[in-house]
C-alpha cells in the first residue's frame, strides 16, 4: 500500500515538473534572466553566420544589409544563446511592428487608460493572428501614437534606441489618411530589427512584457497564427506538433517574420526573426527554417 502511494506521488510530482516546464510564460527566477544582449553566445554565432554564408543568396543579401536575422537558443531556459546577423540594422517591417501596438495596448489596458471590451480583444486578435488592417488602424486610434512611442522608449524595454540603431516602431496607421509619426532616424513608418524583436520575444516568453498576467494574455493572442506562410508553411511539415506564436510582415519588396517555437521536445524551442528586402523574400524566409534548427543542433564549439 505505501509502496502504491510513494509511486502515486512521485508521478504526480513528475506530472507537475514536466507541465511546469512546458508552460508558457517560463518558470524561472527572475535573477536567472538576463539582458539578451548578454547572451551572445560566439559558437552560436559563428555557427549561424557560417550557415547562412553557405548560400550565396542569403550571403549577398546580407552583405548589402537586405537581411537580418537573429536567433534565440531557449531549450535550456537557464542557458539561453543568442545570436544575430546584421542585428542591429532597422530595416521597413510592414505588419511585424503590430506587436508594438500589442504591448502599448496591454500596457494602455492595464493602467486603466484603455477599457478592456470584447471590441478591443477582438481587434487585438485579428490584428495579430490575420494581420487585419481595419483592426490595426483602430488599435492605433486607440492608443495613439504618443502612447506608442512612450511604450518603444521607455527604459523598462528599450524597444527602440536611437543609440543603437533603433529598433520597433509604429508610427502610420495601416490604411489612407490620418497623421504620421515616423522614426527619427530613416523616417520609417513601421520598423523594426532582428535584435530589439528577439527581445520582445524573450522578455514576453519570460513573463516581462506588462507583467506576467498580460504576457499570458499576449502569448494567447499571439498563439496559433491564422496565416500559413513563411516560417510557418515550413514548421507546419516539420513541427506540425509545435506550439507557434507569431507576427509577419509584407509590403513589396520587404518581408519579414517573428516567430517563438515552443516544441514539444526541448530541443525545439527557440525564437527567430528575419528582416528581408528582395523580392523572393518569402521563399527565402520559409527556407530558413531547416537550416536554422541545423544550426540550433550543431554542438558548442
Amino acid at each position: 500500500m505505501k509502496s502504491s502511494v510513494v509511486f502515486f506521488l512521485f508521478s504526480f510530482m513528475f506530472c507537475v515538473t514536466v507541465n511546469a516546464q512546458n508552460e508558457l510564460p517560463i518558470k524561472i527566477d527572475n535573477s536567472k534572466i538576463k539582458p539578451l544582449q548578454k547572451l551572445l553566445d560566439s559558437s552560436l554565432q559563428t555557427n549561424l553566420r557560417e550557415e547562412l554564408a553557405s548560400h550565396p543568396e542569403w550571403n549577398d543579401l546580407i552583405i548589402q544589409k537586405k537581411m537580418a536575422v537573429g536567433l534565440v537558443d531557449l531549450s535550456n531556459p537557464e542557458q539561453v544563446r543568442f545570436a544575430r546577423v546584421n542585428g542591429n540594422h532597422m530595416m521597413y517591417a510592414a505588419s511585424l511592428p503590430k506587436i508594438a501596438i500589442l504591448l502599448a495596448a496591454m500596457d494602455a489596458i492595464e493602467k486603466g487608460e484603455i477599457k478592456e471590451t470584447a471590441e478591443v480583444k477582438k481587434d487585438m486578435r485579428l490584428m495579430i493572428s490575420k494581420s487585419d488592417n481595419a483592426a490595426s488602424t483602430r488599435m492605433i486610434d486607440r492608443v495613439g501614437y504618443e502612447k506608442l512611442e512612450a511604450v518603444m522608449t521607455d527604459p523598462k524595454y528599450a524597444f527602440y534606441d536611437e543609440q543603437k540603431g533603433g529598433g520597433l516602431w509604429v508610427g502610420k496607421r495601416y490604411g489612407s489618411g490620418g497623421d504620421t509619426n515616423r522614426e527619427p532616424l530613416k523616417n520609417l513608418s513601421h520598423a523594426a530589427s532582428v535584435t530589439q524583436v528577439c527581445r520582445y520575444y524573450y522578455l514576453l516568453a519570460n513573463g516581462k512584457l506588462v507583467n506576467q498576467k498580460r504576457s499570458k494574455q499576449m502569448l494567447d493572442i499571439m498563439e496559433d497564427p491564422e496565416l500559413h506562410h513563411k516560417f510557418v508553411n515550413t514548421l507546419d511539415k516539420i513541427a506540425p506538433n509545435a506550439r507557434l506564436f507569431r507576427k509577419s510582415g509584407s509590403w513589396r519588396t520587404y518581408h519579414s517574420d517573428s516567430i517563438l517555437v515552443w516544441g514539444e521536445d526541448n530541443n525545439r524551442r527557440y525564437i527567430l526573426v528575419a528582416l528581408i528586402d528582395d523580392a523572393n523574400g518569402e521563399q527565402i524566409i520559409r527556407d530558413l527554417v531547416k537550416p536554422i534548427e541545423k544550426v540550433l543542433k550543431k554542438p558548442v564549439l
